[in-house]
């Protein structure tokens, strides 16, 4: 969700129709010429049920990421792709430059009030980070918070997490990440000086939440082998961090735990959330020596959180209500769910996703069959309206909108052929005011381009949503496009369809792009998402293989020329559909991908694994053992033929370890039956997200295009 980009358009191909068989033969003709690095086999056994899995590249793993034999093979691993891509790299340097081209260099976000003042970030030329601002409400100097390209001086990777304002506005909080582990160093800055704090908080979420009193802030410290946050601390300015009060711990290790505060101000929260349990406790924010409790107690397969105004908590929540509802309860009475009042009620069709309270206003995003809209209504849940918009499939989000007594609310919006747009909408009229539409820089223009909603009959009879953009001069409909099928289909993320600056340079190569909303995503609702995890995980795999199926029945493109895209989850995804379904595809990009599910998830020591079972399962009971198993990529490679595939990792990724990538293509090399290309690349200073900065994330985006290029045979 929530990116800065632009675009520009120039040097449009037209496609003709690719022999494909041809392209192949090439690949293969300059792949036999090279020599792909071979991982030596150590065999590592483990038995679980009775039964006994060997893994030879077990070897692979080093929590240190020290190991000699291991970064040198992985700097082999990209010594090689570079060798196998080296015939396409002014291309990579063509597309980079085009990417980024789109994007205004001197760009701001929309300025924010807090509490009388303003924010903004800017960006300046080809700076790679934002400087952060401010300036009293009503005047126009402004005073620099954070110039983060100073701060990332000498650092190969930098992370600011964000920044936390103390409610008298005089001190900053703010979190730093040099590794990319996301684990943040925080520090505080007198907003008056410039001079930071001696106070140093190490191994946190770098997210800080601040009492009333100006003094206390509360953390998060992270546990440095799981990266779990297990404990909450209170800390007081002017002191050491080993003196700092532990007022919560989490000792059941399927929670996670994030901080918040209300926007009224006042009261503190801890959210508690699992995969099917969600909740949060509360502390009043002025009174910071206090305790944390339970808004209400935790329950199985009760999911809720909560906004604070007055003397009135409202409720999301699914308690009796699988798709969710909104209620209401006086501050006194929160235990008490007879109490609570429905100001939004269950509707069976309607998945309500998110909402914001004002003081006289209740704002609602929800969707219905894959559509999104918001809601505006009375707080008494009457008058209600829907606000518009242009689009008929687009992507919209209620923004933060920190002041209850605003007589607006911030609203993001995109869809696949619209940039990111920023609306202020006035609670009691609706009006719509333009805050700001991304600019993008050379000829685009928005009407050169087709979005569409289908829906794909999957082999069970359910209907699978697919977002589809392409250029309408570029697209036929008569089957000869090249399609480029994404999808993630996990923790109930949904993929929405909305704009991407770096997608052009495919649409305008006559792509189609197609976004997959397979189940284990929330397109359709909470059934949507319960489909497609625990003992449903088959149906994220076979729903994105379907929908590529039926978009070359229905001649969106071209059955040889498909290429699926998935990271992280999503990379899983693509490797249960590499084992399922590898003839259907010309080239799969898995990055970050999740792939070794069963050694992982039995392991308890590496990042999001017990807090992971309501997901996957938990692999120690036997059934989730052998349904998980079914589906693993990594213990389902075979001697087969695959298509051609890139994978990309970080050597320092928190959440899929480098060593999940790095052994799957050293299995897939030793088993596969083809001479398609397979290579694999590990960025050494970064972590899950890729590298930091605003432009250099999109080498990787321009390698990957290049890739799937160079196997259509389109050249500059």
């Amino acid at each position: 969700m929530k990116q800065l980009y632009s675009i520009i358009i120039w040097l449009i191909f037209a496609l003709a129709a690719c022999d494909t068989n041809s392209i192949n033969e090439k690949h293969t003709k300059m792949t036999k010429n090279e020599t792909a690095p071979i991982a030596k086999k150590m065999p590592y056994e483990m038995e679980i049920h009775g039964h006994k899995r060997v893994d030879d590249y077990y070897w692979m793993r080093d929590d240190d990421r020290k190991d000699k034999k291991i970064l040198t093979h992985l700097e082999a691993e990209n010594a090689y792709l570079k060798s196998v891509m080296n015939h396409t790299e002014d291309f990579q340097e063509k597309l980079f430059e085009e990417i980024v081209g789109r994007i205004k260099k001197d760009d701001t976000s929309v300025p924010l009030l807090r509490r009388g003042y303003m924010y903004q970030s800017r960006y300046d030329g080809q700076n790679e980070y934002p400087v952060h601002v401010r300036w009293k409400q009503g005047t126009d100097t402004d005073e620099i918070l954070f110039d983060v390209n100073k701060m990332a001086e000498g650092h190969s990777y930098f992370n600011l997490s964000g920044y936390s304002v103390s409610p008298n506005n005089n001190i900053a909080a703010f979190g730093t990440d040099t590794v990319s582990r996301r684990i943040y160093t925080v520090q505080f800055k007198n907003l008056n000086t410039g001079d930071l704090y001696e106070d140093t908080l190490e191994g946190t979420s770098g997210n800080v939440i601040w009492a009333n009193d100006n003094e206390h802030v509360f953390y998060i410290k992270k546990d440095p082998q799981t990266l779990l946050g297990r404990e909450v601390y209170r800390h007081k300015l002017g002191t050491l961090q080993n003196d700092d009060v532990r007022v919560f711990e989490e000792k059941d290790d399927s929670f996670y735990m994030s901080l918040g505060k209300s926007r009224d101000g006042s009261v503190l929260y801890i959210h508690h959330d699992s995969t099917s349990i969600a909740g949060v406790s509360v502390l009043d924010a002025s009174n910071p020596l206090g305790e944390f409790k339970l808004f209400l107690p935790l329950e199985d397969d009760h999911e809720y959180s909560v906004e604070k105004l007055g003397e009135y908590y409202y409720i999301y929540t699914n308690w009796q209500a699988k798709n969710f509802r909104i209620m209401k309860v006086h501050e006194a009475s929160t235990a008490d769910k007879n109490a609570w009042v429905d100001l939004v009620a269950h509707r069976d069709q309607v998945f309500i996703s998110d909402f914001r309270v004002f003081e006289n206003t209740l704002v609602v995003k929800e969707k219905e069959n894959g559509e999104n809209r918001i809601v505006v209504s009375h707080l008494t849940g009457s008058d209600s309206r829907q606000l518009k918009f242009d689009d008929p499939v687009f992507d919209v989000s209620i923004s933060s909108n920190p002041e209850v007594n605003a007589p607006n609310v911030r609203i993001n919006y995109s869809s696949l052929a619209t940039p990111q747009t920023a609306y202020d909408f006035d609670l009691i009229t609706g009006e719509r005011k333009l805050l700001k539409q991304d600019e993008i820089l050379g000829d685009f223009n928005s009407g050169n381009y087709q979005s569409e909603r289908i829906f794909i009959k999957a082999r069970d009879g359910a209907q699978v949503p697919v977002s589809i953009v392409y250029r309408k001069d570029k697209f036929g409909h008569d089957g000869t496009n090249p399609i480029f099928q994404y999808a993630y289909g996990s923790y109930g993320i949904t993929i929405e369809p909305s704009f991407n600056s770096s997608r052009i340079s495919l649409l305008d190569r006559g792509i189609v792009y197609a976004i997959a909303h397979v189940r284990g995503g929330q397109m359709r609702g909470r059934p949507w998402y319960e489909d497609g995890k625990l003992f449903n995980k088959m149906n994220s795999f076979t729903d994105f293989v379907d929908v590529t199926k039926a978009l070359t029945a229905q001649n969106y493109g071209d059955g040889a020329k498909v290429y699926a895209m998935g990271g992280s989850a999503g990379g899983l995804l693509m490797g249960g559909v590499l084992n399922m379904a590898p003839e259907l595809y010309l080239g799969v990009g898995a990055h970050v991908p999740f792939v070794d599910v069963m050694t992982t998830m039995l392991d308890t020591s590496i990042p999001l694994t017990t807090n992971e079972y309501d997901e996957w399962g938990n692999p120690n009971e036997k059934e989730y053992y052998d349904y998980m198993l079914s589906y693993s990529p990594y213990d389902h490679i075979e001697k087969r033929d695959y298509p051609n595939i890139l994978v990309t990792t970080g050597l320092h990724d928190s959440q899929v370890q480098y060593f999940e990538p790095m052994k799957w293509v050293a299995k897939l090399r030793d088993y596969k039956t083809d001479d398609n290309i397979l290579i694999f690349e590990t960025d050494m200073d970064a972590g899950h997200g890729g590298a930091s900065g605003r432009f250099k994330r999109f080498k990787q985006i321009a390698l990957e295009y290049a890739f799937f290029f160079d196997l259509l045979g389109i050249k500059e």
